[in-house]
């Protein structure tokens, strides 16, 4: 329990149903589905959808999701796709043409079609109770009427505003400014695209005079986006991937998202005793660090669209993460991980719900860099994504650009199972440190006995590439032993990621939900 006279954030506690996300007004739509019916797909589907307005630099139509979902009644973990692919013409021997080392984020190159909208009318099909209609009406209606815009969201804007280009600086910034704190953010010409997706499901998007708008807005920027690429876009049902930590199954996204290398970082981390550390000591910060360099390592070189996978067995192997942990030296940082480990290898939105009958949905939805791509659609409005920034170009590599693929995805929607039941839907939001944010997150919980939101509160650091970054929750005393073992040590501007979770008691039957500060949201239930 935490102490009182301290600030900080009780969990919550309900037996109904719950919802945990980043803004309050999204968990309070989520918790009236609920009260009026609905399942937790339909409160998780309402939810999401009015985060792209709560958020829009995290998240909005223009982007993708990935789901967990685990049915009432069972507890088999259902994983779908809502990853959009890359326009059949897309090539990425134009663009080493070109000069390019890397896909630019900041052009229609790094635009995917939309996937996200395409997995909610299938999730509220196949798996809904209330309908298209009602999920979205809340987000229709703020939309229209507006939503005041919340602190971090505020902060997060300013940083990006630059970032926004053409079309999208008229929808996106208030008199050519980004909002401040209470300011009310309106978005009527989106409120008409979710009209159409409420009455003529993926058509209204997917075709037509939205579908018009966006290819016609992407071409007229040099983009080679088709109406055939749009309506061709379907989301797909695939099998959860797994791993054990400590007796509790850590069950992630297959790829193309990087869920496996969260499950790799498990793995690399079981062969110490972190157990026996001090939770915000060096030595966790360094052995965490090490850890996540190797495992991102193999992610750059085997994630991609699963069509093009062939090394996520070797991911997953336990004999891997042991190859990788031997490389690590406790008393010193690694500079280049990529040789090291050469012999072993031969911005987003995050929701969660759970209802009545303990249908339990972990849904990440997000278009990558804050604000995408910074462009949008002339008529509409509509924020278009950079995931195709989630390619390389390096010729023959599985996750090349290429037409008709999907890229690399950062984003990961986690549940955790012990002794065969689902305990714990999750997410961590934060870009590329989401793998390590799961990993560090059921560490906090299995190595130190934390609760989830205590879990959730504890402040993070992340080996970013050659960086270290270390939140100011640590002590000077381990920043400087940090960078004396050779990390590049520094305190990130903004607070590392977002969280947000919901535990389930089995034996009392209380929901427990949890959700970081480091975001502007809460945990509800009834």
């Amino acid at each position: 329990m935490r102490d009182f006279h301290l600030p900080g954030r009780s969990p919550v506690f309900a037996q109904n149903g719950m919802c945990a996300t980043s803004h309050p007004l999204a968990a309070k739509v989520a918790v009236q589905m609920l009260e009026a019916g609905g399942n937790a797909m339909d409160a998780a589907i309402a939810g999401a959808v009015l985060l792209g307005l709560c958020e829009p630099q995290m998240t909005g139509l223009g982007g993708d999701c990935f789901t967990l979902l685990k049915p009432a009644g069972e507890d088999r973990i259902v994983a779908l796709n809502g990853s959009g692919h890359a326009p059949a013409a897309l090539s990425a021997a134009r663009m080493r043409d070109a000069g390019l080392a890397q896909v630019p984020t900041n052009t229609p190159d790094a635009v995917t079609i939309p996937g996200a909208i395409d997995a909610f009318c299938t999730l509220s099909k196949d798996w809904g109770r209330l309908g298209l209609k009602t999920c979205l009406a809340p987000a229709i209606h703020y939309a229209e009427a507006g939503v005041p815009v919340a602190p971090r969201t505020a902060s997060d804007w300013a940083e990006a505003a630059d970032h926004l280009q053409g079309p999208a600086r008229d929808y996106y910034l208030l008199s050519g400014q980004p909002p401040r704190p209470g300011q009310i953010f309106r978005a009527p010409r989106q409120a008409e695209v979710l009209r159409r997706i409420s009455t003529e499901g993926r058509t209204g998007f997917y075709e037509g005079e939205v579908a018009q708008d966006m290819v016609a807005s992407l071409r007229a920027m040099g983009g080679v986006h088709t109406l055939d690429d749009f309506a061709a876009t379907a989301c797909t049902y695939t099998d959860p991937v797994s791993g054990t930590y400590k007796g509790v199954d850590l069950v992630e996204h297959p790829p193309n998202g990087q869920g496996a290398t969260a499950i790799l970082l498990a793995n690399i981390l079981s062969h110490f005793d972190i157990a026996g550390m001090d939770p915000l000591g060096t030595a966790r910060a360094h052995i965490e660090a090490e850890a996540t360099k190797l495992a991102y390592d193999a992610r750059n070189r085997f994630i991609s669209d699963a069509d093009f996978l062939t090394r996520l067995d070797h991911m997953l192997s336990p004999e891997t993460a042991k190859g990788l942990a031997a490389l690590i030296d406790p008393r010193r940082a690694m500079q280049s991980p990529s040789l090291v480990s050469e012999a072993v290898h031969k911005d987003t939105v995050y929701i969660t719900v759970v209802d009545k009958d303990r249908m339990a949905v972990s849904l990440i939805y997000s278009i990558f860099h804050s604000f995408g791509s910074g462009l949008a659609s002339d008529s509409f409005g509509i924020n278009f994504q950079n995931r195709g920034a989630g390619f390389t170009l390096e010729q023959g590599h599985p996750n090349e650009a290429a037409g008709g693929k999907r890229p690399m995805h950062t984003i990961i929607p986690g549940m955790l199972k012990k002794d065969g039941k689902v305990i714990m839907p999750f997410g961590v939001m934060g870009g590329a440190y989401q793998a390590t944010g799961h990993a560090r997150f059921l560490s906090n919980l299995t190595d130190f006995g934390m609760d989830p939101q205590t879990a959730i509160d504890s402040p993070r650091c992340f080996a970013d590439g050659d960086a270290m970054k270390v939140e100011r929750g640590y002590s000077d005393a381990v920043r400087r032993e940090l960078a004396e073992m050779g990390h590049d040590v520094s305190i990130p501007d903004t607070a590392i990621g977002g969280a947000q979770a919901i535990l389930i008691d089995h034996e009392t039957g209380v929901l427990q939900g949890a959700s970081d500060p480091r975001k502007d949201g809460c945990a509800l239930g009834y």
